[in-house]
């Protein structure tokens, strides 16, 4: 079957481009080769999505998917392996089967990035974690240490500051980048320790996390000396990268590998468009993924009308 939109990744972007778009009366094919909800699965409390305080990432994508489908979205569990443009489109080509398209939505989102330090993956699930509502609940009691500056470091803070004994927030500089109304909560926790000016530079521990030997990072006057914390867990939040490599032969990518397009969300290539964390911008939030795929349907609505 060839429909006229097949959406690359069931996130925020990808579901909300669903939406609009058989709304907007085409065949639309969802394909995710992972979990739907991308990232947001992972985040417990939810403040910043207007009209609904305090819901769950969980719950946000259940509801979401469940509007998809009952439009009349077809969501299928399969990994993208090649997007090739032909004379009527596209040939969409996954583990499992093809797939023809007249038009491309790309929202693939991004994936946690990774500190580079030595036993990182070894020690991944024995004390290095990516996802604090995942793995919190079993550091009830202990120390642990977040790594980044971030909203979601500090979303990550908040959550473990009621499960664990004490949290400190590592971050490299001596301001954090995530939202000032979240830092004011985290320090009126009396559990929450900041470490301003660290970054890991080993992770101490043989069968498991026992602890951080921090380094300096440079970018913050006066801090000279290396010092060690005993934590059980460290939870690390240091930004994402966008899952778009095998799409380099379709669309330009820039230096850090996000789909070059504007505020229109169209790509180098003709007929493929783009939406969410993928992007190129400078926020990258919930509403603005939701927002992309708006601008992204419209685009491809006016494509398909030429």
């Amino acid at each position: 079957m060839k429909y006229d939109v097949i959406i690359v990744g069931a996130g925020i972007a990808g579901l909300t481009a669903a939406i609009y778009a058989t709304r907007a009366g085409k065949t639309v094919l969802v394909l995710e080769g992972k979990v739907p909800g991308g990232q947001i699965i992972n985040t417990f409390h939810i403040e910043n999505w207007p009209g609904d305080l305090g819901i769950s990432g969980v719950d946000l994508i259940q509801r979401t998917q469940k509007q998809a489908i009952d439009l009349g979205a077809k969501i299928e569990m399969e990994e993208v392996e090649e997007i090739e443009k032909t004379e009527n489109g596209f040939r969409v080509v996954t583990e499992d089967d093809e797939y023809a398209a007249k038009a491309v939505i790309l929202a693939v989102g991004a994936e946690d990035k990774k500190l580079g330090i030595e036993r990182e993956d070894e020690l991944t699930g024995r004390g290095v974690s990516y996802c604090a509502t995942c793995d919190g609940a079993f550091y009830k009691e202990k120390d642990v240490a977040v790594i980044g500056g971030g909203n979601t470091a500090l979303y990550d803070a908040l959550y473990l500051a009621d499960i664990v004994k004490k949290v400190y927030l590592v971050h490299r500089r001596d301001k954090f980048r995530g939202d000032e109304a979240l830092v004011e909560k985290l320090r009126k926790k009396e559990n929450v320790k900041f470490v301003l000016g660290y970054v890991p530079g080993e992770i101490l521990g043989e069968e498991k996390v026992s602890g951080l030997k921090l380094v300096p990072s440079g970018k913050v006057d006066g801090v000279v000396d290396d010092r060690e914390i005993i934590v059980d867990g460290m939870f690390v939040a240091v930004g994402k990268k966008p899952m778009t490599e095998i799409f380099a032969d379709l669309v330009d990518l820039d230096e850090n590998g996000y789909i070059v397009a504007g505020e229109d969300c169209r790509t180098s290539c003709e007929g493929v468009f783009v939406a969410g964390d993928c992007r190129t911008k400078n926020v990258r939030q919930l509403v603005t993924a939701a927002g992309d795929a708006a601008v992204a349907v419209n685009a491809i609505t006016e494509y398909l009308s030429k």
